[in-house]
């Protein structure tokens, strides 16, 4: 059974984070309750509010302002209106707590079923001197994404698996992307 990523556990954990949205949440090795269509998925997953899409905060660094978050599942925007709940239900709640830089792993996302950019122009619209980046999303889904998306919104920097994401701290990971970021919005313009 796929879960999340603990290794960073010792470091970082979200139900023991007053500013996390899953805040005081327990979870449960051994009963499993949430599923995606008929497969139940490992009890450490977050819902937030989607019957495909569910997340991990990994680590959030109020002091730099970014949160790692590995997701899981279909991110459906066309049935289950997945951009709206994770802007709304979700990335808000992470915004007024000071995060403006985003890392998406999205290596357990299968698909992409894309309708409009608004919530996304709207998540970077309220980060104006932060970003979002995906990373290790699967080819076709880099390509699904950005048929609906713009690299102004989510940055994909699929052309480099990071991997090895798994072997650094938090904070070498975000100082890597920090670094990679600049030089990719540039040689947009």
């Amino acid at each position: 059974m796929l879960e999340p990523y603990y290794n960073w556990r010792g470091l970082y954990v979200a139900c023991e984070d007053p500013r996390s949205p899953f805040y005081g949440r327990t979870y449960s090795e051994f009963s499993f309750t949430e599923k995606i269509y008929n497969y139940y998925i490992h009890p450490q997953w977050d819902s937030i509010g989607s019957p495909t899409l569910f997340l991990k905060v990994l680590y959030a660094d109020y002091q730099l302002g970014f949160a790692i978050i590995e997701c899981l599942g279909e991110w459906n925007d066309v049935y289950e209106n997945d951009g709206r709940i994770l802007k709304r239900d979700f990335i808000d709640f992470l915004i007024d707590q000071g995060i403006d830089k985003f890392i998406l792993i999205g290596e357990n996302i299968l698909t992409f079923h894309g309708s409009d950019d608004c919530y996304y122009q709207e998540w970077i619209d309220d980060i104006p001197d932060g970003w979002i980046v995906g990373i290790n999303f699967r080819a076709q889904v880099v390509e699904e994404m950005n048929a609906y998306l713009t690299q102004q919104q989510i940055l994909f920097l699929a052309h480099m698996q990071l991997s090895r994401w798994r072997t650094l701290k938090p904070t070498d990971l975000y100082m890597l992307i920090e670094q990679l970021v600049p030089k990719k919005i540039s040689n947009r313009i």
